[in-house]
């Protein structure tokens, strides 16, 4: 018999972390975080990272693992939850993934093989020879021709990104957006998956509002500190939040410029987010709006009792 695993999704701003407290708290329960950039350590403000007094006394994992210099991958990610997974079931209690990450959800909820995708450090110096030599955007135009979806998805600066794509098509003469595809949905767990939507005005404007404490919170100073450590190419500064600093701090932008640019990055983001889930993942889904948070969380309450005590 499977052990069940339950993973709150959905945008970013929506509440998924309070959401997924309240269900630990519920049903003795820990939280796993389904963030790929929470992993990082002192990258709290920009990550919107869940604090000591949120957490109350639900454990956590997944978060301040690695530290900024360090990269981190989709493989490396399903290993370390199926082990949280298997600790937390361990000690009868019950598995919460939360976050907005969907590759990263997606690949430690279901069989997804990587075996084919193993990565080939010789093809990496052949590729960046090749972009020292043409340039990034040289390099890209090849990615956008031999797997145009995923180019879609990666900025032309995410160098370690465009390489991975370029080294899994030329290697396996399929694209990674093909390699996605063909995963089988098949998972290990029973997974009950729970999505948080907002009204689209609404979930903008508290995504706005976001950016605006976290300005106030010292989001700048925290990006600040990485950028001086010299992080600026680092996979972790890569992240919305952090990115949008860089041009302000070499003088080609304002800060309200860079500010406007994160809040309409994150405000793509939250599409994207949603239509990933929507497309790749069989999510029960819960409208809600600050008013009615918690008529609506004490509804899913009682709707995952229900499944958790399905045979």
């Amino acid at each position: 018999m499977k052990n069940t695993v339950v993973a709150v999704v959905g945008p970013t701003a929506v509440g998924k972390t309070s959401l997924s407290i309240e269900i630990a708290k519920r049903f003795n329960g820990e939280v796993i975080s389904g963030d790929s950039m929470q992993i990082y350590k002192q990258m709290d403000i920009g990550t919107a990272k869940v604090t000591k007094q949120e957490m109350g006394d639900v454990p956590h994992r997944m978060i301040d693992i690695k530290q900024a210099d360090e990269s981190f991958s989709v493989a490396e990610f399903q290993t370390s939850v199926r082990t949280s997974i298997s600790d937390i079931i361990g000690e009868n209690r019950l598995p919460i993934i939360a976050g907005g990450t969907g590759l990263y959800i997606q690949a430690a909820l279901f069989e997804y093989n990587f075996a084919e995708e193993a990565r080939d450090a010789s093809y990496q110096k052949i590729i960046e020879q090749r972009i020292n030599e043409y340039g990034i955007d040289f390099v890209y135009k090849q990615l956008q021709k031999a797997d145009p979806e995923q180019a879609q998805r990666i900025h032309p600066n995410n160098i370690r990104r465009v390489i991975r794509a370029l080294e899994v098509y030329e290697r396996t003469g399929k694209t990674m957006s093909e390699h996605h595809e063909q995963q089988q949905p098949n998972s290990p767990y029973k997974p009950i998956l729970i999505g948080l939507e907002m009204e689209r005005e609404l979930l903008y404007k508290r995504i706005n509002n976001r950016v605006d404490v976290m300005m106030e919170e010292g989001l700048l100073e925290e990006v600040h500190s990485f950028y001086e450590r010299g992080l600026e190419h680092s996979q972790s500064m890569k992240a919305i939040g952090y990115k949008e600093f860089i041009p302000y701090f070499k003088g080609e932008q304002s800060l309200q410029e860079s500010v406007e640019l994160l809040k309409r990055n994150s405000r793509r983001f939250a599409k994207r987010q949603f239509t990933w889930f929507k497309n790749k993942m069989d999510v029960t889904w819960y409208k809600i709006s600050p008013e009615q948070k918690d008529e609506k969380f004490a509804i899913i309450l009682e709707n995952l009792a229900g499944k958790l005590t399905e045979k």
